[in-house]
C-alpha cells in the first residue's frame, strides 16, 4: 500500500476545494486533492454568481473577461399563480456553468502543481498524533492540514455522526434539487425565481447562449408524484404560467435531468475532528439567495489564510480552529439566517404572494433583504 505525505489534503474538488488548492499551491505548499468525479462534469447548481467573487476568480487565473459571460442586474420573482415582480440587484452578478468554471479551476490547479486524484472515493478521514490520515481504496495519505470540501453530505459525515445527518426530516432538511441546461429566450440581465407548490425554480443565462434551469422542492413532492420528476413538473411546476411556458417551449440539452436529494439547510459546524470544513460541507445558503458559490470561494480564502498561519507556526491548531470558525460565522452567519427565514415564505400560495407584495410595495425592505443575502468583494 502506498503512503504519501503532503502539507494539505483536500477532499472534494468543487469551487471551495479547488480555490483552496490554488491558494495553497501559490503559497508553495504541497497539496493533494481528491474528487469522486472526472472533470469536466455537471453539478446541480443555480449557476448565478454574485460579483463579490469576480475579482477573486480573476486573481486565481480564471479569464472571466475573455469568456463573454452574461451580466445579471435584475431579479424577477413570481408567486405560485404567476403574479410577477422585478427588483434591482445592487451588486449584481454573472452567469457561468459549473461544468466550465470547475473545469477551468481544475486545470489551473494542475498547472500550479496540485496533485489531483479524480474518480477517487475516500474510505476514511481520521486524525492521530497531530496528523490527518486520508484513506482511499488503495492508498494512505498523511497531511498537516485536512480540508473537507465535499459538498452537501458524504459518507464521512455519516461516520462522524454529524448532527444534521441524524435530524428528522423537517422544513429545512429534506429537499431535492433538479437541474437542466436549456435554450430559451430569457432576459439576459435577469435571474428569475418562479414559485410552485412547496418549491421554486430559477432560470438565468450562462455561457454560449444557454440557460441554467434549476429547482428546489421537497422530497415529499416527488414521493407524492410516484417519484417521477416528469410527472411532478407537469402537475406542480407547470401550474405557474412562467414555468409552463419554459417547459413547453425550451430546448432541453440534457438527455435526463440532474437530480440530488437529502439537501439540508440546517446549521452545520465548521470544524469536525480537526478538519476544516468549507463550502456546503460547512453550511448551505438557500438557492433563492443565489450566493452559495461565492460563499464557498470566500470560505476557502478564510480557511487558507488561517491554515497558512498554522503551517508557518504563527498559531497553534486550537487557535487555527477557533479563528476559522469565528471568521466563518462573522462572514456568513447573517446571510444563512436570512436565507432560512426567506425560505419559509417561498413555495406557498398565500405566504409567497404576501411576501412578494410586501417586497414590491416596500422597496427599502426588499433592498435590505437582498443586501443581507449578499457579501462584499473578498
Amino acid at each position: 500500500m502506498n503512503h504519501q505525505k503532503y502539507d494539505i489534503a483536500i477532499i472534494g474538488g468543487g469551487l471551495a476545494g479547488l480555490s483552496f488548492s490554488i491558494l495553497a499551491a501559490d503559497a508553495g505548499y504541497s497539496v493533494v486533492l481528491f474528487e469522486k468525479e472526472n472533470y469536466p462534469f455537471h453539478k446541480v447548481c443555480g449557476e448565478y454568481i454574485s460579483f463579490e467573487s469576480f475579482g477573486f476568480l480573476r486573481r486565481m487565473g480564471v479569464p472571466l473577461d475573455e469568456m463573454n459571460l452574461p451580466v445579471i442586474k435584475k431579479l424577477q420573482l413570481s408567486d405560485v399563480k404567476g403574479n410577477n415582480y422585478f427588483f434591482k440587484l445592487p451588486l449584481g452578478g454573472f452567469g457561468i456553468s459549473r461544468y466550465t468554471l470547475d473545469n477551468t479551476l481544475y486545470h489551473i490547479a494542475l498547472q500550479k502543481g496540485v496533485t489531483v486524484f479524480t474518480d477517487s472515493k475516500i474510505t476514511d478521514l481520521s486524525f492521530k498524533d497531530d496528523t490527518h490520515i486520508v484513506e482511499t481504496n488503495n492508498s494512505t495519505f498523511f497531511s498537516r492540514i485536512a480540508v473537507a470540501a465535499y459538498g452537501k453530505r458524504s459518507n464521512v459525515d455519516i461516520k462522524w455522526k454529524r448532527k444534521f445527518v441524524q435530524e428528522k426530516p423537517d422544513k429545512l432538511n429534506n429537499y431535492i434539487g433538479v437541474k437542466y441546461h436549456i435554450r430559451y429566450s430569457h432576459l439576459t440581465d435577469t435571474v428569475a425565481l418562479h414559485n410552485f407548490q412547496n418549491g421554486y425554480c430559477g432560470i438565468s443565462n450562462i455561457e454560449e447562449d444557454k440557460c441554467c434551469l434549476c429547482y428546489l422542492t421537497t422530497a415529499e413532492n416527488l414521493k407524492a408524484n410516484n417519484n417521477s420528476v416528469q410527472q411532478m413538473e407537469k402537475l406542480l411546476l407547470q401550474k405557474n404560467p412562467f414555468l409552463n411556458q419554459i417547459f413547453i417551449h425550451a430546448e432541453f440539452l440534457y438527455n435526463s435531468p440532474l437530480v440530488i436529494s437529502q439537501i439540508s439547510f440546517t446549521k452545520k459546524t465548521q470544524i469536525e475532528n480537526h478538519v476544516l470544513l468549507i463550502g456546503d460541507a460547512a453550511g448551505m445558503i438557500t438557492p433563492l439567495c443565489g450566493n452559495g458559490m461565492s460563499m464557498a470561494m470566500h470560505a476557502a480564502k478564510i480557511a487558507f489564510e488561517n491554515a497558512h498561519y498554522f503551517l508557518k507556526q504563527k498559531i497553534n491548531r486550537a487557535q487555527l480552529e477557533e479563528r476559522y470558525a469565528q471568521q466563518w460565522n462573522a462572514a456568513f452567519k447573517k446571510r444563512l439566517f436570512t436565507g432560512r427565514i426567506v425560505q419559509r415564505f417561498f413555495g406557498n400560495n398565500s405566504t409567497t404572494s404576501l411576501f412578494l407584495k410586501v417586497m414590491h410595495t416596500m422597496p427599502a425592505v426588499a433592498n435590505k433583504i437582498i443586501e443581507l443575502t449578499h457579501g462584499s468583494s473578498f
